[in-house]
């Protein structure tokens, strides 16, 4: 019952948090919300514990998303009446980080307290990094696409000194950029456990950089980023037009490549296309390696899916619901496991086996999102090339089998594909009433039930109107 309840507080996570995505944006989700681990619930008060890795973060989250994170949860979920949002057990609080001063980033601690991982050497060395432990170089599933970021990530971390820096890794949202960032600098830290390792985003660092400037503390600022062995730069891009904070990460760069540091930079463009970013920088950023991870093909998105399967046993998930789902959540690979996640959820909640009915109806928001926009000549059309039969007969007033039953299943095409309503579909069919439609609709979807060659016919047009 324990685990059935902590499954369903999952599964309300997974929606509340795509929504925060979508209310906030992607760099405040992710740097704010998506640390957040759920805790314990506790029916007789209504409270639902929430962690965040250190003491920084949990008051921030608590200042600013408190009223909004319990809004969400008292929709998704009547009985959670309040939150308590804190750190994490086990981690230790900022004020009893006093080893040397500093934190093992050479921050002083009280400055920074937006890190999520501590890894202490046998010396007591502290190195504290904002890596997360799930996103290292053997959970990154590798293809044609990203294979070149990948090798280039690997080869950074290595021991010896890296033929090129910085590495700037391209891609767009969800394609794999944040998750080579963080295995880079878990391979460079087991590697070098004393090693200085600064990760964070370009917001994070217009933050710390303010902050800095308004308390007059800019060459304890400076001297701090520069102590780095390997520097981890996030969504670039968001340092457009701030003009101070080019001018000291230019700097940066120059004092960091002139030691042969490592440097890492990561963006959803490439560096000429940052606009308002002033020359000098743009030089600095693109005289590496420019990585370019291309969107996820069919193969790589198989691959990703499959390499998740693993932790789902004994639950089963059949072949075909693999291949649906890696042929329509294309958009990229976020959204791709996310879908698959919340699928694997659902069934495991319900008792429910995973079929490919369960995934149209449970992921209706993620597939509309991703399926192109198919209109209704189109599908005709193909159906129309598939079957051999002249276009005319779409709207024909015809009753022969041969071209009923491709007009039928093209009616069905246009209900599962399109937003058209049973009226307008049969408009586009010769002015039919919207009776025949749903006869139609109906029709096929019985045959594909029990009828394997009419299922192979419809799931051969889908990919061919999908693709």
């Amino acid at each position: 019952m324990e685990d059935q309840e902590a499954l369903a507080l999952q599964a309300d996570w997974a929606d509340i948090s795509q929504g925060l995505r979508k209310d906030l944006g992607n760099q405040l989700y992710t740097q704010w919300i998506r640390p957040i681990q759920l805790g314990s619930f506790n029916a007789q008060t209504g409270t639902l514990e929430l962690f965040l890795p250190t003491e920084f973060a949990a008051n921030w989250v608590n200042d600013r998303f408190h009223d909004r994170l319990s809004l969400a949860w008292k929709i998704a979920r009547s009985e959670v009446r309040q939150l308590s949002i804190k750190v994490q057990p086990g981690r230790r609080k900022l004020a009893d980080i006093d080893l040397r001063g500093e934190d093992g980033f050479g921050h002083r601690a009280a400055n920074d307290a937006t890190l999520a991982m501590e890894s202490i050497g046998e010396d007591g060395f502290t190195s504290s990094v904002g890596l997360d432990p799930t996103q290292t170089f053997a959970a990154f599933v590798t293809g044609t696409t990203n294979v070149l970021a990948k090798n280039a990530a690997e080869r950074m971390a290595r021991t010896e000194k890296p033929q090129f820096s910085p590495l700037y890794l391209k891609a767009a949202t969800g394609q794999g950029k944040t998750h080579l960032l963080h295995a880079i600098g878990h391979s460079y830290l087991q590697a070098h456990p004393r090693a200085r390792i600064f990760y964070c985003s370009a917001e994070r660092f217009m933050v710390e950089f303010v902050q800095a400037l308004k308390s007059g503390e800019m060459m304890e600022f400076k001297s701090r980023l520069r102590g780095f062995d390997l520097l981890l730069v996030d969504d670039i891009q968001f340092i457009i037009g701030k003009a101070s904070a080019q001018e000291e990460l230019l700097y940066t760069i120059d004092a960091l490549l002139a030691e042969g540091k490592r440097l890492v930079f990561a963006a959803d463009r490439a560096p000429q296309a940052l606009d308002g970013v002033e020359p000098r920088l743009l030089s600095r950023l693109s005289m590496g390696l420019v990585a370019d991870i291309q969107p996820a093909d069919i193969e790589l998105r198989r691959q990703i899916l499959e390499s998740k399967l693993t932790r789902f046993a004994p639950l089963d998930v059949p072949a075909d619901v693999i291949e649906f789902l890696a042929r329509t959540i294309n958009r990229n690979v976020r959204e791709l496991v996310g879908g698959l996640n919340k699928l694997v959820a659902y069934a495991q909640l319900t008792g429910q086996d995973v079929s490919l009915q369960l995934a149209e109806e449970q992921l209706t928001d993620i597939l509309s999102a991703n399926r192109r926009r198919i209109t209704i000549d189109e599908i005709q059309r193909t159906v129309c090339q598939f079957y051999r039969i002249d276009r005319a007969e779409m709207s024909s007033k015809r009753r022969a089998r041969a071209v009923v039953r491709p007009r039928q299943v093209a009616m069905y095409l246009a209900k599962v594909l399109t937003p058209r309503s049973y009226p307008e579909i049969g408009r586009k069919f010769g002015g039919r009433d919207h009776s025949t439609v749903i006869h139609a609709v109906r029709l096929i979807e019985d045959l594909r039930k029990r009828d394997a060659d009419m299922d192979g016919d419809v799931r051969s047009l889908l990919r061919q109107l999908e693709s």
